[in-house]
């Protein structure tokens, strides 16, 4: 990690805006109090990222979920062993049977509903 310094740290005043979170895996090479700190006051005011309920999903929890649904996915883990396309589904029913099952790749963007494009 970089801090960008000038005038202002603008790696704090990200923080501060909620528009970063504060990466705790490289918090040992910056002040972490200071980064804490204002990351706490940006979820305490409910201002970028923090404006939704919980906040966002970090980019480190996204990164992480992705490959290990990649990983699962090569490693032979779908249920059944079988991998379906939606175009190869009769119904949007029967996409989210396969969802429910664990067929988690045919929910593409990660909403709760597999193969939309089926849903008449």
């Amino acid at each position: 990690m970089a801090e960008v310094i000038g005038v202002v740290n603008l790696n704090l005043a990200m923080v501060e805006d909620g528009q970063a979170f504060v990466y705790r895996k490289y918090l040992c090479q910056c002040d972490s109090k200071k980064y804490l700190d204002a990351e706490a006051r940006a979820s305490r005011r409910r201002v970028g990222v923090w404006q939704m309920s919980g906040g966002i999903t970090r980019p480190w929890d996204f990164r992480r979920v992705k490959a290990s649904t990649r990983s699962g996915a090569d490693s032979g883990s779908i249920p059944g062993g079988r991998r379906y396309r939606c175009s190869e589904l009769s119904s949007y029913a029967r996409a989210q049977e396969l969802l429910s099952q664990g067929h988690r790749y045919l929910d593409s963007n990660s909403d709760g509903e597999a193969c939309e494009s089926l849903r008449r």
